[in-house]
């Protein structure tokens, strides 16, 4: 019965905000509400300079080519001037996520192996048959990682993608075209969680697959029983985490992948974060559901090769259950004038030195570092954690093993992170509900890194109880939906942000 208040709940929702779209529409056509609006975001956006543009007046703008070669060395040494600028940023291990490696070691090692294939392409197989056996045998190591040598019936294959993002939009895109020939569905339609990544509707919006969200429980798992009651004839897929991104907790995936499989759709485990931890934290004795093709039901995973992969940014590997399904991703043609074409990815040319880095990276690992580097974390994630249920103000959502998110209930968690900034951190800025996400890396395994942590949350949390006269959300950009109620106004700010970004 709990369910099925949920499931239309979460009809009542989706009307409600429905609804509130398109009274905005009309509340904008009243003559000076759109030109307030603006003026609004943009000084919103203005106090944001600073951050955005660093380099403006500092460094020499160039708007449109120079007319003259510049000198190779004076190029150089502008780029060094802010890459080293930047590198302050995150070496030290105050930043949540973005730099998963970080040992200067590590990066001249995968610098050169860049350098060594800069010119390679895997689109002319036939010029550079090294890239094709990094790709084969990178596919090959991350699904025997993730239970591939248990499934006796199929064999799991994959390809590599240019990150997470890409990973899944071509899973989602191949579950589309499959169901369409198998099924001929017409209207096809995703059961996902709230709290998958956003990478999910962005696949909904451009392959035209209607998504169905389901919400999450106490414990920031996806409702399962809601998700179940949600799937009908026209969906093509449930998505799970593993872990979430926005707090770090896994999803009922074997009960939800085993329904998948019983209704024959698909199921699709986002490991992104995870598919380079949880393995190895499994064998070091944590506890870890099962999340891969262990399970009969999961039939696609998308995995980071450069996230905990510790591969050069810009890799992923696709994972599907068998070749069949695999088939649906690729693209040929043979009627253009050009010749044959087929690709198996979104691109058609290709970096191959980022495939290079990731078979470069995993082989310099092997699986004593990648559990070395998890056994790390996870004590970084241990010393946090007690730490942050030693604050009675703030709580974890769910039971995270190293992603990290927690909440206050009785103080603003903004202004909390606020001060955290002031103390050099970069976290993230999470709503529904509002919290603060850190995700740990092994930089964050440095001395004394998990102790600061710690050490200025405290401080943080106990600075805020003392000025709470003070109001307002002082969200991030990112999360001004905590604070502007429709989506649409928040959809139009991060437009402008974009915007911001692209403007030299």
């Amino acid at each position: 019965m709990d369910a099925i208040l949920r499931f239309f709940e979460l009809k009542l929702e989706e009307s409600r905000n429905f609804l509130v779209a398109e009274a905005m529409k009309l509340v904008k056509q009243i003559p000076g509400v759109q030109d307030k609006i603006i003026e609004e975001y943009s000084n919103l956006l203005a106090g944001m300079e600073p951050s955005l543009k660093p380099y403006r007046g500092k460094i020499h703008t160039y708007d449109s080519l120079p007319n003259t070669a510049l000198a190779k060395e004076d190029i150089l040494q502008t780029m060094r001037s802010m890459a080293e600028k930047e590198q302050d940023k995150w070496q030290d291990g105050f930043v949540s996520g973005a730099v998963y490696h970080g040992e200067a070691e590590h990066i001249d090692f995968l610098n050169q192996v860049y350098a060594m294939h800069s010119q390679a392409n895997p689109l002319h197989a036939d010029l550079w048959p090294a890239v094709n056996k990094y790709e084969a045998e990178v596919i090959s190591m991350t699904a025997k990682m993730l239970g591939a040598e248990q499934v006796q019936t199929t064999e799991v294959c994959g390809a590599v993608s240019s990150g997470g993002t890409e990973s899944i939009l071509l899973a989602m895109k191949t579950y589309r075209d499959y169901y369409r020939e198998k099924r001929n569905i017409q209207k096809p339609e995703m059961v996902l969680p709230v709290t998958a990544h956003a990478a999910f509707l962005k696949a909904c919006l451009y392959f035209g697959i209607k998504p169905v969200r389901v919400p999450m429980d106490k414990q920031g798992k996806v409702d399962a029983e809601t998700a179940k009651l949600s799937c009908n004839a026209n969906t093509i897929v449930m998505v799970g985490s593993a872990p979430t991104f926005p707090h770090g907790v896994i999803d009922p995936i074997a009960e939800l992948s085993e329904f998948a499989r019983k209704k024959g759709i698909g199921f699709h485990t986002d490991a992104c974060l995870g598919g380079f931890v949880l393995p190895w934290a499994e064998k070091l004795g944590y506890p870890v559901p099962l999340f891969d093709f262990r399970l009969p039901g999961v039939t696609s995973m998308s995995v980071d090769t450069h996230k905990y992969g510790y591969a050069a940014k810009g890799t992923s590997v696709v994972l599907y259950r068998s070749k069949e399904l695999r088939h649906f991703q690729y693209f040929t043609t043979t009627e253009w004038p050009g010749g044959m074409y087929f690709s198996p990815t979104f691109a058609g040319s290709r970096p191959g030195a980022l495939s290079a880095s990731a078979w470069a990276a995993m082989l310099s690992l092997g699986e004593q570092g990648y559990m070395q580097a998890t056994e790390k974390i996870m004590q970084a994630a241990a010393t946090i954690k007690f730490g942050i249920q030693d604050i009675p103000e703030i709580s974890l959502i769910g039971d995270p093993l190293w992603n990290l998110a927690f909440r206050s209930e009785s103080l603003n968690i903004y202004r909390i992170m606020e001060e955290m900034s002031q103390k050099g951190w970069s976290l993230n800025g999470l709503h529904k509900p509002s919290s603060i996400h850190i995700c740990l890396t092994l930089r964050h395994c440095q001395e004394g890194v998990a102790e600061r942590f710690v050490e200025d949350l405290q401080q943080a949390v106990q600075k805020v109880k003392e000025n709470l006269s003070e109001k307002g959300e002082m969200a991030p950009v990112y999360g001004m939906a905590a604070s502007i109620p429709d989506r649409t106004l928040v959809s139009e700010l991060l437009q402008m942000y974009m915007d911001k970004i692209y403007e030299v």
